[in-house]
This record gives C-alpha cells, structure tokens and sequence, in this order.
C-alpha cells in the first residue's frame, strides 16, 4: 500500500483552522499538569477555597506553558516527525498548521503562563521562567544528549509538583519530590524503549538520540528506577514524618497502587508495545485508568479522614 502523501509544512498557512491549532496544543498532555495538585492535596489544604483558585491558576499556567513547549518542539522536529507512523499525523508536520502561526501561538501561551505565576508572587514566576528555561534547552540542545534527555524530562515533572506547592505556599514533602522524579524518568525511558522497538532500523531518522541507546540498556535502566521508585514510596507512606503529619500510619496501604500501576505500564510496554504516549495510555487504558482513580480516592481518604 503506498505511503499517504504529507503536505510540506511551508505550504499550510492557509489551510490553519482553530480546531487544528487546539489540536497542536495536545489537551490530552495537560493531564501531566495535575501535579500541581500533588501539593494541596498532601498538606491537606485541599478545603482551603483560596489556595485551591491558587492551585487551578498555577495549573492553568503550566498547561499554556506546557503547549507552548509542544509548539516549538513540533516546528523543530517536522521533518523529523513526518518519518514517524503517529507523528506524521500532528497538526504541525502534516502541515494543517503553519510554522508561523505554531511559533506565534507559542510565544502568546508562554507570555500568558509568565503573567498568571507573577500573580501568584515572585517565587512562582521564578519557577516559570526556569520551567520555560528547561524546555527551551531540552528543545534546543539537551534532547539530543544520551542520559540528560530523559533526565530533563524527570526534572520538568519535578518542577510542576514543586510549583504547585509554592503557588500554595504549602511544604511539600522531599520524598514526593524524589517519587515524581523516579517516576517521571520510568515513564521516559520507557517511552524512549517504545520509540526503539517501535521504529526499528528508521529509530535513529526519528530520533538521532535513540542511537545512543538499546532495548537491553533501556530495560536496565527502567529496572533499576522501576525498583527504586517503589522503595522511595513505600519509605515515604511509612515514615514517622508521614505519620505524625497525617495522624495515620495506614498510608502505607496504599502501597499496592502504584506497584500494580508500575506492573501493567510494563505490561503494557513489554507485552502490547505501548508507551509511546504515557498520557495517552492514561486516558485509554482501563487498568492504569482504575487503578489511578482509586489511589486517589484512598490517599484523599486516610488523609482528609484518618482513622
């Protein structure tokens, strides 16, 4: 079967409509942003009306920053995007938006990110303009350096969490911090491993960066992270600090959640050759969908109502 022909993405300014523009912005990708959340909620704030408006700001801001960030990306890799089997597809490299009208899209949602975390005080526009920072040089440079790669992306999910507890002006706790760090590195490697075995020998046309690694390097790395993820957790629900902060030392019941989550998006990576898009898998796949939701439900149980 021939290859669908692919419009340049030169020749798509006239053709941009704002169902594409919305589109480019990946909606689906704000998902990430929830972290914002992560601070509110393990301060049991969560019943405080101002610093909630203060949480769903910030998440605002970091959802405009976010797709600002997918914009430029999207322009920059094109023609890279357009030798993917799924990528092709986006709004940008199958030229249903322009370069010119992505860019400036770009530069309003990054503008309206800055102003809504000046709002929220100094503290907050500072971790903006270093979250800005950061996806600027991943786009630019550190995406196309073996390790620092996927070790920016970790860093950024870091920063969303941390933000979300100074636009609170809640402590969140240092072993939240690490088990979104470890997390969010298990989710690139595994995405990295994806575009691998999914691409096969078109792998490095894609992604000049995935030269650098194996199947068999990935699977390491994911199985040491994957091991020190959960031990993070589990020191974290069962520590002392935890339990004098809560009043509950049930906490750690909610262990089983994420090993079950952690096992089926391995499953899933391993068995289904999924991984591609881990908010994508989110949304579609109902076990980690399940399971997610009833977390929650259990840690905003033993925290807002410990026995």
């Amino acid at each position: 079967m021939a290859e669908p022909i692919i419009a340049p993405v030169g020749l798509a300014g006239s053709r941009t409509r704002p169902a594409a523009i919305v589109a480019a912005l990946r909606p689906r990708q704000w998902t990430k942003n929830l972290l914002l959340f992560a601070g509110i909620v393990f301060a049991a704030e969560l019943g405080d009306g101002t610093r909630l408006l203060e949480a769903v700001a910030a998440f605002v801001a970091y959802c405009a920053a976010s797709s600002a960030a997918y914009l430029v990306n999207d322009v920059r890799d094109a023609a890279s995007d357009r030798l993917h089997p799924v990528k092709r597809t986006r709004p940008v490299a199958s030229g249903r938006v322009s370069p010119g009208v992505a860019l400036g899209t770009a530069v309003g949602l990054a503008l309206l990110a800055l102003v809504v975390a000046a709002v929220l005080g100094p503290a907050s526009l500072a971790c903006m303009a270093a979250f800005l920072a950061l996806q600027g040089a991943y786009s630019l440079r550190l995406k196309s350096v073996q390790l620092l790669d996927v070790l920016t992306i970790a860093a950024l999910f870091v920063l969303r969490a941390a933000a979300g507890a100074i636009a609170v002006d809640v402590r969140i706790s240092p072993w939240l911090l690490v088990c979104t760090f470890l997390l969010a590195l298990f989710l690139a490697l595994s995405k990295r491993r994806h575009e691998l075995v999914l691409l096969a020998d078109g792998a490095t046309s894609h992604r000049r960066i995935l030269e650098e690694y194996s199947p068999y390097l990935l699977d390491q790395m994911i199985g040491v992270v994957t091991a020190t993820t959960l031990m993070a957790y589990t020191i974290y629900t069962v520590s002392p600090e935890t339990t004098q902060k809560f009043g509950t030392d049930w906490l750690g019941l909610t262990i089983p959640f994420p090993l079950y989550g952690i096992f089926r998006y391995l499953y899933l990576v391993h068995q289904r050759q999924a991984g591609g898009s881990p908010a994508d898998l989110l949304l579609t796949d109902r076990g980690l969908l399940v399971c997610v939701l009833l977390w929650g439900v259990a840690v905003a149980g033993i925290i807002y109502w410990p026995l």
